[in-house]
């Protein structure tokens, strides 16, 4: 027998879901706590499930519960992009652009990326801050439109989501005072040094480097914020390994040095963004942007090969 879905239901349990109280649910609906219970009620005996736990006069979300108001979410919201698209029959019009960003990503890379995006004057820009899996969670649940990370998401196939490399910039060594007749990696041997933060995959790559030419720095300070490694890079009496655009202003005014460039380290950036049926076009603008500067600029960003991963150098050499 095929179970339909009453929509009003939904309504009512979402409604119910989110106040958390019947009561107060019924008075936020317009009708009585009575005729919203019988309704509760109904779409249970439809779906043959409980998704509330009576607690004494508390409603408690069971395990199905918790799901079905995932999907009512994602229901609703998809309902109100069809309205949207239906209504003004031009998708364009959407002037809103949620983006997700793993707090180690450079924000001088995010503000050179949304940097064309200002010129519309009706846009609205919201930025959100978390970890790679609640980024992925919040893009699949269409609470942001698209991701921006240092590496691609997993699992595509299964969950639809689509990486797109927009940049990959080379790493390099800067420090406050020029280092005379500075050689790479052997002057690094002995010497204080600022890194990223060992889950990083360019200090992976890094250390790699130095075990194998029996390189030995003086670690005195480590970030996984790229923010911090910057106000590190510019108080410290260290040399700092990080990618060029986190400190490109302190390289334009001198308070930084560049002392080398390393060739064989990229660090990568990507937009995940989920296949929808109402993609929201300011994406795509971002995209062209992200794919315009990697290919237009005579830069140390324009190649694309990638230091291989230490399991694999290994097997290179």
């Amino acid at each position: 027998m095929v179970t339909f879905l009453n929509y009003h239901h939904l309504r009512y349990f979402k409604s119910i879901a989110q106040d958390g109280n019947l009561t107060r649910a019924a008075k936020n609906l317009h009708i009585s706590p009575s005729a919203l219970s019988i309704q509760l009620g109904q779409f249970e005996e439809s779906l043959g499930i409980e998704l509330f736990e009576r607690r004494h006069k508390r409603l408690i979300l069971t395990e199905a519960g918790r799901l079905a108001l995932d999907y009512a979410e994602t229901i609703f919201r998809t309902g109100e992009e069809l309205c949207h698209a239906l209504k003004h029959q031009n998708a364009l019009l959407r002037q809103t652009l949620r983006i997700g960003a793993l707090p180690t990503l450079s924000r001088n890379f995010q503000l050179e990326l949304v940097r064309p995006l200002f010129k519309n004057k009706k846009l609205e820009l919201i930025f959100y801050t978390h970890s790679l899996s609640d980024l992925l969670n919040m893009l699949e649940k269409h609470t942001i439109d698209l991701v921006l990370s240092h590496a691609p998401a997993p699992s595509l196939n299964q969950l639809g989501f689509q990486n797109h490399l927009l940049n990959e910039q080379k790493i390099i060594l800067v420090g406050k005072e020029e280092v005379k007749k500075f050689q790479f990696p052997y002057s690094l041997h002995k010497t204080r040094m600022v890194l990223p933060s060992k889950e990083s995959n360019v200090r992976a790559s890094f250390d790699f480097m130095m075990r194998r030419e029996g390189i030995e720095p003086i670690i005195v300070a480590e970030a996984s914020d790229m923010a911090m490694l910057r106000l590190l890079a510019r108080e410290m009496d260290a040399i700092t390994l990080l990618p060029r655009v986190v400190v490109q202003d302190e390289i334009s005014d001198k308070t930084l040095l560049q002392l080398h460039v390393i060739e064989q380290i990229r660090e990568s950036f990507y937009a995940i963004t989920l296949t929808r049926k109402f993609p929201n076009p300011l994406i795509q603008d971002l995209l062209n942007t992200g794919r315009h500067r990697k290919k237009s600029r005579n830069d140390p960003t324009a190649s694309h090969t990638v230091m291989p991963a230490p399991d694999q150098a290994l097997k290179l050499k």
